[in-house]
């Protein structure tokens, strides 16, 4: 029998994942929440570029807490406020549906996996947060590679994203910060820092437990990059004197020295030389023996197909993990890396 699944939200994220239940013979789409008026009501095959499914977009949360159905793909884009997500998600985990959630959440702090474990005993189900970045460039990538390290002095991962591309005025402007005034912007206690320092010290915390190390502390260390001219990017346009780059780092501290280096770049003019022919990702494992491994997005060549390479690298691993998920205990989703360093 084929997998019942519920799409959460369809941003871009949420309508690559939603084409990819229609095309796959092994699910089934049970149901489609939105949050946008214009979209309720809309056939899903519509929303997402494919034929008429018979399943139409609701708000209504409560109808899609009836439904039955195995998973709950959640898609949402990420609030200034890191928990606003949270209950939604605990409310579809006590209705009895496992969630896969692109909206972190995949290795939370004691405090709040305390709840999320309450939600999955009662509903009998399993949360499982993931994306590229959170998820896989870190918490898989640098992990297994640090397997190769008979000595381990520190782990530095660089990502280098150009954001130009990016659609959405709300989430570029308001959640990433770009075009705003640089002397307003707290690097230290403002809300965006705040929710980038919760949603990544969750990549920082599931390394340091997997190579059995505590940390210090957390350290930031973050810097901004403002526009020489005016720049016109997809979600609109960036002042001169105003941010056109955010440069996120963390560093995990261990006996007083940089252990684990996490640094977010996200760029709205790419050509810059600070930015330009950079990597989308470095891993730098420094010891014996040094290793640096880079990864870069190939943006695919297809014809009328608008999905960028960043959509899918995200997608991918949420359907990859349903048959995981589904075969999960209750509770949090911890998954082991072969061979990874150990203190």
């Amino acid at each position: 029998m084929a997998t019942r699944v519920i799409q959460w939200a369809t941003g871009a994220i949420g309508r690559t994942t939603l084409r990819a239940i229609l095309d796959s013979p092994d699910l089934e789409l049970a149901g489609l929440y939105v949050y946008g008026e214009r979209k309720a009501g809309r056939d899903a095959g519509d929303i997402a570029r494919r034929p008429p499914t018979g399943v139409a977009a609701t708000r209504d949360i409560e109808r899609i807490l009836t439904l039955d159905a195995d998973v709950v793909i959640h898609t949402p884009r990420l609030r200034l406020d890191y928990g606003e997500h949270d209950e939604d998600i605990c409310r579809l985990l006590r209705s009895g549906k496992n969630v896969i959630t692109t909206a972190g959440h995949h290795h939370p702090e004691p405090g709040r996996r305390a709840r999320f474990e309450r939600a999955c005993a009662e509903g009998g189900t399993t949360l499982f947060g993931v994306g590229i970045s959170p998820g896989v460039i870190g918490e898989r990538l640098a992990l297994a590679l640090s397997g190769v390290a008979v000595r381990l002095d520190r782990i530095e991962i660089d990502e280098v994203l150009d954001a130009s591309a990016m659609p959405d005025p709300d989430f570029v402007f308001n959640v990433m910060g770009m075009g705003g005034d640089p002397a307003a912007v707290d690097l230290t206690g403002g809300t965006l820092p705040v929710l980038f320092g919760e949603l990544y010290a969750e990549t920082l915390r599931f390394m340091g437990d997997a190579m059995g190390v505590r940390y210090d502390r957390i350290e930031p260390d973050h810097h901004l990059e403002t526009a020489a001219e005016d720049l016109t990017v997809a979600a609109g346009v960036i002042r001169r004197g105003t941010v056109v780059a955010t440069e996120w780092r963390w560093h995990g501290i261990v006996a007083g020295e940089r252990f684990v280096t996490l640094a977010i770049i996200w760029t709205m003019d790419p050509a810059r030389p600070r930015y330009a022919g950079r990597d989308h990702w470095t891993i730098h494992l420094h010891g014996k023996p040094e290793v640096v491994m880079t990864l870069n997005l190939i943006e695919p060549d297809e014809p009328g197909v608008r999905t960028t390479a960043a959509q899918y690298v995200t997608a991918g691993p949420v359907i990859r993990a349903i048959p995981l998920v589904l075969a999960a205990p209750p509770g949090i989703l911890d998954f082991s890396v072969f061979g990874a360093w150990s203190r």
